[in-house]
């Protein structure tokens, strides 16, 4: 089957125009993943987080797992590119979600290595989408458009809990496997990397900020202040962590370190950052 070039342009131009907001975030993930991870592992990360969630995604909306049963509308077919009945730009988010989430983690953990840092990953990635998907299904009263729907509703602002535990898995899913592959793959070959989680934490609480904004501007008082309050006792208890951490000093950090599991980082690194 030929592919029309000319088309294939217009449809990746129409999938950055429709959402330019998530090519904005793409491009700072980049950019913080290869200062912090180097570029070559950044590419790792981009691909396989991509893979796991378009997989994640054509699995829910056939079967309804991991997220719950949901469909796409289609009602930008033709417009923006999709891979199988998956519009492109969706799976693409996930990748910098769960850097973002990784970055946070090990800023609160105070390390880049162990299973600990992974676990909580997967946890903020699905404290996040406990704003953006609730968001998204309202996609009808903002600039997202009515992208999809789940048949049977859900308990939380519309959406299913089973959503939030598809996020958890998948973000672990990302997180773990990349450093999983990297543990395999042991020391990077000549890819200079700062090792610092800054950026992924701003991005973190960028793509935060701008749900929340949204939310704010299409007047869903309760969603917004739900979202307020989860993030906020997810803030307070970082805080503690990392206080607690702090109070115990470096062999608190180490014994968590060497608990058995992949790293958020290079594994070739056996110190702990200060992070």
């Amino acid at each position: 089957m030929s592919v029309d070039p000319v088309a294939l342009v217009s449809l990746v131009w129409g999938t950055v125009n429709l959402r330019p907001y998530v090519f904005v975030f793409l491009l700072a993930f980049l950019a913080a993943a290869a200062r912090d991870l180097g570029r070559g592992r950044t590419v790792l990360f981009f691909l396989w987080g991509w893979s796991v969630a378009l997989l994640a995604e054509y699995s829910s909306t056939r079967v309804g797992i991991p997220f719950g049963l949901y469909h796409y509308t289609g009602l930008t077919r033709g417009s923006e590119l999709y891979i199988f009945n998956v519009p492109f730009f969706d799976s693409l988010s996930f990748p910098f979600l769960a850097y973002a989430a990784c970055c946070l983690s090990r800023l609160a953990l105070g390390m880049d290595r162990g299973a600990s840092v992974v676990g909580l990953a997967g946890v903020l990635m699905m404290l996040l989408d406990v704003v953006v998907d609730p968001l998204a299904v309202r996609g009808d009263r903002w600039f997202l458009g009515r992208l999809f729907y789940y048949p049977a509703g859900g308990v939380y602002f519309g959406v299913p809990l089973s959503n939030f535990a598809g996020w958890l898995l998948v973000g672990w899913a990302t997180v773990g496997g990349y450093e999983a592959m990297t543990r395999l793959a042991g020391r990077p070959s000549g890819d200079a990397a700062e090792g610092s989680p800054g950026g992924g934490v701003l991005l973190y609480y960028g793509v935060l900020l701008f749900n929340l904004a949204i939310t704010f501007w299409i007047g869903e008082w309760r969603l917004l202040a739900s979202g307020i309050l989860v993030q906020a006792g997810a803030g307070l208890l970082l805080y503690g962590i990392g206080a607690r951490l702090r109070r115990q000093g470096p062999q608190a950090r180490e014994r968590i370190r060497r608990v058995p599991g992949p790293a958020c980082h290079h594994l070739d690194d056996t110190r702990s950052r200060g992070l």
